[in-house]
């Protein structure tokens, strides 16, 4: 049972907090939300892409004469049709939508076509001709910092290396020396992809002299900074629609090459043309989880955290992606839940011979966070403590900052440490329980937006209209994405909460950009923060101006009245008052249009040193986790027997929702531990790309889940909420790892961990499976920035 189901709601709201349902579940569980590939339109024509069969190769020929040819066939284009460079960070535009003159990954796009039918299509492609000439394929960041051969030319960095970060706070080698006692350990965490039940789709009409995409995106925003310039149009004439997304999780923020050759081609022909990827395809898409190798050392004096240095070599793909953003997460939220005297992090990006990786659920966090929580258990295990003392010891304090600059407001992560551990009874049982059985401990963090957008300016990042008419009529006009997480509801809880109407009662006007205002899209968990204070914000202002029409028909001040049950009334004499259709028709007659713009726009709290950019948000949301595991010593087998996690949301906005995506986290981070991970062959071809063979849990892998929701109002949030739809995720493997050894007393420093693995290290009578060592890589001098004084004081 949810401890949330036994939280009593606010009474100060007369719908945040509640267990209300979603307002598009109806829409979907009839079949009649709208996804990209439902769309049909007159004359439409079929898309597909042609990949290449080579990991790495320059392309010698390249012949589409027959595929042109073929019956049906509308029009047929190569790299050379789609010269322009882009990528979906400024600082690294190196990918183009078809490959020109040389591939980096098997299933790289090289040519596109249209025709009458996808059979024509697909027949179309089989009749283009492409001549490779091979080039060695690095496919490990030992092969790409080992290897001759540029991926990518690269003026500032060595063997392969995409970006470099090295940060130093404090002097960390005194701080280790200094220390009474250290410790250092090397981690894996293999690769992993999103698999959203919806595959990627975009139907593209030109027809009208303007570009419109229907496209199943996260951030259609940044679609419409870069597709003009790719596609030499106009900002002005491309048109983005996002209908309903099934599922993200990151693998639907980058501009992908089906939905600018699905643009081109309609351009091209005069006629729609719709890309819809084969479940095969979108593992190509890819942009999931970095593989990671990592390196931790950590200083402890009187029992407190003197220092961290960190070490990571990330394994980046193909192309830049977010990987820049990920080599920065991965050194900056470290410092989020305990309290470091002094940190050094140095993190290096390798491209690397496959598909793309970017930003998967956590973006960046999971990895680095798997090792710290892994590293402190064994810490604790050390210095002969219980591993929750050692963590309730070092916490970060609230509104507090962080030894790099981060400034914490609200933080329960105590509470929610203190809850996982009671109802798991973690500090009578740890260490105690039959071989096989084990419980494991571990904490998270992450933000709630990223407090920069992509695109450095000062504008807002989200913008949400909310208008009123005679008839009544209440609607809320907003440009975020839903990809299941609930951002609807969200939406429309807060605008019927602030006018007191049913959610019911306000119509949405969503994700199309002629029609409503910019909003940066779904990613960094920023949604319900940014859009939800936007929201809020025209709502208030409507109240505003319904409050002075009623004031005057009810001869009371504004102040007095009260909005609930779809009426405006005297808070002290509930029977004086006017339905909100009453109201609202008072307040245009005395001012005309009723319409109302939020914004949002977090506020600067960054530090003055490169890289400081990654990391600050408006808030951060905390989690713990204890995990219960059985391990079959006979086949090796990791059953998760149960789960208690313990969430810091600030304050619900809707309790279903959140409790969806506290479990939905838990879900994903048991299938990183449990059988993720993208295989590749020696030839680079992807062993596993569709569902037969990469592995996912099933309801059958999934265990009690027992969520406490602990609700402490940040003040920056709407209402007080915080993030829900990534931070649950991050302390799960760690605490999955921390529980086998706990059962079979073998750590696991690298992820998955698959039966052989674990048949292999009992049978061997190992204590340990991971990697041995780190690559010896020529970080630079790091920026030494000096630790600020608020964590000086709160340090040791």
């Amino acid at each position: 049972m949810n401890e949330a189901r036994r939280s009593p709601k606010d009474a100060a709201y007369k719908l945040i907090g509640g267990r209300g349902g979603r307002v598009e579940a109806l829409a979907k569980v009839t079949g009649r939300a709208t996804y990209a590939d439902d769309l049909r339109l007159p004359g439409m024509l079929f898309g597909k892409l042609k990949r290449s069969t080579v990991a790495h190769g320059t392309i010698e020929s390249m012949d589409v004469d027959r595929a042109r040819a073929l019956p049906g066939v509308r029009a047929v284009i190569t790299g050379a049709d789609l010269p322009v460079r882009y990528g979906i960070l400024p600082v690294h535009q190196d990918e183009t939508a078809l490959a020109v003159d040389r591939v980096r990954y098997v299933g790289e796009p090289v040519a596109a076509v249209c025709a009458d039918t996808e059979a024509i299509a697909q027949r179309a492609l089989d009749l283009i001709d492409v001549s490779y000439a091979r080039l060695p394929a690095m496919l490990s960041v030992e092969d790409a910092f080992a290897a001759r051969v540029r991926l990518h030319e690269s003026p500032k960095f060595q063997g392969n290396a995409h970006r470099v970060v090295a940060l130093e706070f404090g002097d960390v080698e005194a701080a280790l020396a200094g220390s009474e006692y250290t410790r250092e350990d090397v981690f894996y965490y293999a690769g992993s992809t999103h698999v959203p039940m919806e595959t990627h789709a975009t139907l593209a009409d030109a027809s009208d002299g303007r570009v419109t995409i229907f496209v199943s995106h996260q951030a259609p925003y940044y679609l419409q900074q870069i597709l003009p310039k790719v596609l030499s149009i106009p900002p002005h004439a491309l048109r983005v629609v996002v209908p309903y997304v099934g599922g993200g999780f990151g693998g639907k923020l980058d501009p992908f090459p089906d939905t600018i050759c699905a643009a081109k081609l309609a351009m091209l022909t005069g006629h729609p043309v719709k890309i819809t990827l084969t479940r095969e395809e979108v593992f190509y898409n890819h942009r999931g989880r970095h593989p990671s190798l990592m390196w931790i050392k950590t200083g402890i004096r009187a029992g407190r955290i003197a220092a961290v240095h960190f070490k990571a070599f990330l394994d980046g793909g193909a192309y830049g992606s977010f990987g820049t953003a990920a080599a920065y997460y991965h050194a900056a939220l470290q410092p989020t839940t305990y309290r470091f005297e002094t940190y050094k992090a140095e993190v290096v990006r390798f491209y690397t011979n496959k598909p793309p990786c970017g930003p998967k659920r956590g973006h960046g966090t999971p990895q680095p966070r798997f090792t710290l929580e892994a590293h402190l258990d064994r810490i604790a295990e050390d210095l002969g403590e219980s591993a929750h003392e050692l963590r309730a010891r070092n916490l970060i304090a609230p509104h507090s900052k962080t030894v790099n600059h981060l400034s914490v407001t609200s933080c329960a992560l105590d509470e929610c440490l203190r809850r996982v551990v009671e109802a798991s009874g973690y500090a009578e049982k740890h260490g105690r329980l039959p071989f096989g059985e084990g419980l494991g401990l571990a904490v998270g963090c992450y933000i709630s937006g990223a407090a920069l957008p992509i695109y450095w300016n000062e504008m807002p990042h989200s913008e949400v209209i909310v208008k009123a008419d005679r008839s009544g009529k209440i609607s809320a006009y907003s440009g975020h994405t839903e990809i299941g997480q609930g951002a609807d509801t969200v939406l429309s809880w807060i605008v019927a909460e602030v006018l007191g109407v049913a959610p019911g009662d306000v119509t949405l006007v969503l994700r199309d950009s002629d029609s409503v205002p910019p909003d940066l899209g779904s990613y960094s968990s920023r949604v319900t923060m940014m859009m939800g204070n936007a929201a809020r914000e025209a709502a208030q202002k409507l109240r505003d101006a319904l409050a002075a029409a009623a004031a005057d028909a009810l001869e009371a001040e504004a102040e007095q009245l009260a909005f609930a049950d779809r009426r405006v009334f005297v808070a002290s004499d509930p029977d004086r008052g006017l339905t909100v259709e009453e109201a609202i028709a008072r307040a245009e007659t005395r001012q005309g249009l009723l319409s109302f713009t939020g914004s949002y726009t977090p506020r600067p709290q960054y530090g003055d040193f490169k890289g400081a950019g990654v990391g600050p948000s408006p808030a951060y949301s905390y989690t713990a986790c204890v995990i219960h595991v059985h391990v079959d010593a006979d086949t090796g087998r990791v059953r998760p027997q149960k789960v208690w996690i313990a969430h810091d949301i600030g304050r619900c906005i809707s309790r279903v929702n959140v409790e969806g995506q506290v479990e939905g986290g838990v879900y994903m981070g048991l299938g990183e531990a449990l059988m993720e991970e993208m295989a590749f062959t020696r030839e680079g071809l992807l062993r596993n790309a569709g569902l037969l063979d990469y592995k996912t849990p099933t309801i059958m892998e999934t265990p009690e889940i027992e969520t406490f929701l602990v609700e402490d109002p940040d003040p920056e949030g709407p209402f007080g909420a915080k993030e829900v739809g990534q931070g649950p995720l991050l302390p799960v493997p760690p605490a999955f790892v921390n529980a086998v050894y706990d059962a079979i007393g073998v750590r696991f420093d690298e992820l998955p961990v698959t039966p052989d693995k674990v048949l292999r290290a009992l049978e061997r009578g190992s204590k340990r499976v991971g990697p041995r060592g780190v690559i010896a890589f020529p970080f630079p001098e790091p920026v030494r920035v000096e630790v600020p004084q608020d964590a000086a004081d709160r340090a040791v």
